[in-house]
């Protein structure tokens, strides 16, 4: 099957289909029982305490002094080789995390390396020379960055999935020691919102196997859609949580949230809520559930609402929670 951006885009406008066209009755978004007892690879959830919260740092105030303040609150795991894995967007998109603000972040933490990977639908970042001109238009040339699919693939093994045994990550993600995630929070056309796991699980897979494998086109032969998408980032995301263990840190910027995801580029719906302020967390659970739970809290959040909800997207947190990968009770600290 020949990936276009434009099937791509196509398909993900598509109502999202219900899980149970895929022999996953039952499962709907925010709800819903796991095929089968998940294992639990990670030690801190193994120990985790019944009624213990994790902390989800938040600032309402979002530029670069902000961030490296929320990152200082949760770096203690972070050591070696860094890889700062963020979405630096399509040709001139306007929603992304501006460079100017990541610079001075990028420079706090030693030792660190931006990290992209390549796309499966064509375009300006579907291969690495068209990603590395795309990089230099959005003005991510103020340190090293490295596309991490540009030799290929290796494969993460899945413990205890709800579908995939093994994600083709980029290669290069191996080689390095601690991971922070810097995530730009918006709506997403396919996965209805986009946080924490969606970066990690769709932006370190290779373009030309493992997104394949996230999106179910390889095992299904399909693009899929609804709660069994949410399932197989879930997977995804847990493959690299559990490499990195304690190595690896979350922070959500909750700026410019449109409906659609900075892979949408300049076609992507104007935000129609006002920005809300930055998360930062050890817990990938925690991080993305704080985050929802902001923007339902908002007044002026309906437009991202629909989105979320007409693509099953509140299924990544309950797939999460399934499948041990952090904890959904949180409790928010404000550093303002």
């Amino acid at each position: 099957m020949k990936l276009t951006r434009r099937h791509f885009v196509k398909m993900a406008g598509v109502t999202a289909v219900g899980a149970g066209l895929f022999g996953l009755a039952g499962l709907t978004a925010g709800c819903g029982e796991a095929k089968s007892a998940a294992v639990n690879s990670s030690a801190d959830a193994a120990e985790k305490v019944a009624g213990e919260k994790a902390k989800v740092y938040f600032t309402k105030n979002i530029d670069a002094e902000h961030l490296i303040q929320l990152y200082d609150k949760v770096n203690a795991d972070i050591s070696g080789k860094v890889a700062i894995k963020l979405h630096s967007g399509e040709p001139h998109g306007p929603n992304i995390i501006p460079p100017s603000m990541v610079k001075p972040f990028q420079a706090h933490i030693p030792n660190s390396t931006i990290i992209e990977a390549n796309v499966a639908y064509g375009g300006a970042r579907s291969t690495t020379a068209r990603h590395r001109e795309t990089l230099k238009i959005n003005g991510w040339d103020f340190a090293p960055i490295d596309i991490i699919d540009e030799e290929g693939s290796v494969n993460f093994p899945v413990n205890g999935g709800l579908h995939l045994k093994e994600v083709a990550m980029g290669s290069h993600l191996a080689n390095y020691d601690s991971l922070v995630v810097l995530t730009h929070f918006k709506g997403h056309a396919m996965g209805g919102f986009g946080g924490s796991l969606k970066n990690i699980a769709i932006g370190c897979a290779s373009g030309d196997l493992g997104k394949l494998q996230v999106h179910g086109v390889k095992d299904y032969g399909k693009w899929v859609l609804g709660g069994l998408f949410m399932e197989l980032m879930a997977d995804s995301g847990k493959a690299i949580c559990d490499h990195f263990g304690k190595n690896i840190t979350f922070i959500n910027v909750m700026r410019r949230m449109s409906v659609d995801c900075d892979c949408a580029g300049t076609s992507a719906a104007e935000p129609t809520m006002a920005d809300i302020g930055a998360l930062a967390s050890t817990d990938i659970l925690a991080i993305d559930q704080a985050s929802i739970d902001l923007v339902y809290a908002a007044p002026d959040s309906k437009d991202l609402r629909e989105r979320i909800e007409s693509r099953e997207g509140l299924r990544q947190l309950s797939a999460m929670d399934e499948l041990h990968m952090g904890n959904k009770n949180y409790e928010l600290i404000s550093i303002d």
